[in-house]
């Protein structure tokens, strides 16, 4: 069975080929000089002035904002919880300031992190069109707030669930609590009979694009997807909630690549 995709206005590529390209990004993204791989600490701040490690100035934290002493033209910052961090430039390194559960941390971006010399790109299982199943999208009446934990013990992430996916694989009945994005596409969050052993323990996502108008979803689980805590200490994940711990082995996508 041939797959087509298209990429960009006219190229057509084969189902194996969007794969690679996919997975040749992925690995792009995380070993890029100030990626996740790059990173080397997770500070988390007080509200008491303080030297953090070996980053210039002090630091100090509270309920409204970060507070910074010392560096010129950054003197408060307000990262909104759960969102990508605020940056603060170091020479080549970066200091991400991020807000997590109420608590403000700091997460430094170094492009010479050992880490990157160690890193060997994202091991996977072969793709097969095997792993391609189509579901069916059942929103709910209002969205809901699925809370689950995190990676780091204590912290805490607040999702927004828009509906389930009902699907087959191997014979047998699943569904998953897919979480809505902003596009109108959702993603997932999920473990299986994999994790721990051949992918990550956490959790892995996997994006799913917008229904068609009878709630028809293709679940591609090729592109099961590891999250940043995968390939470093220094992240602040969530794990997958407990309705979307599949029984079965998914044996596609990202392996644990630790």
């Amino acid at each position: 069975m041939r797959i087509m995709t298209t990429i960009g206005d006219t190229a057509e590529v084969t189902f194996e080929q969007a794969w690679n390209e996919w997975h040749t990004d992925r690995e792009r993204y995380y070993g890029g000089p100030l990626g996740w791989v790059s990173i080397t600490g997770l500070h988390w701040l007080t509200e008491e002035f303080e030297t953090v490690a070996d980053l210039p100035g002090r630091w100090r934290a509270d309920a409204d904002a970060a507070y910074i002493d010392g560096i010129d033209g950054t003197e408060r910052l307000e990262p909104a919880e759960g969102a990508p961090g605020l940056l603060v430039e170091d020479g080549d390194r970066r200091i991400e300031v991020i807000r997590r559960t109420g608590s403000v941390a700091l997460r430094v971006h170094d492009p010479k992190s050992p880490h990157l010399e160690h890193y060997n790109g994202i091991p996977t299982y072969a793709p097969s069109e095997r792993w391609r199943v189509s579901g069916t999208f059942t929103p709910y009446e209002d969205p809901r707030t699925v809370t689950t934990g995190a990676v780091v013990e204590g912290l805490e992430h607040h999702h927004t669930a828009v509906g389930v996916i009902d699907f087959e694989l191997a014979g047998t009945a699943l569904q998953l609590v897919a979480f809505g994005r902003p596009t109108g596409e959702s993603h997932v969050l999920f473990t299986d009979a994999t994790s721990g052993v051949t992918t990550y323990p956490a959790c892995r996502s996997l994006s799913v694009p917008v229904p068609d108008a009878d709630g028809t979803v293709t679940l591609d689980f090729n592109r099961a997807s590891n999250l940043p805590c995968s390939f470093t200490d220094y992240a602040t994940c969530p794990v997958a909630p407990a309705e979307n711990r599949l029984p079965v082995a998914v044996e596609a996508g990202e392996k644990n690549p630790r």
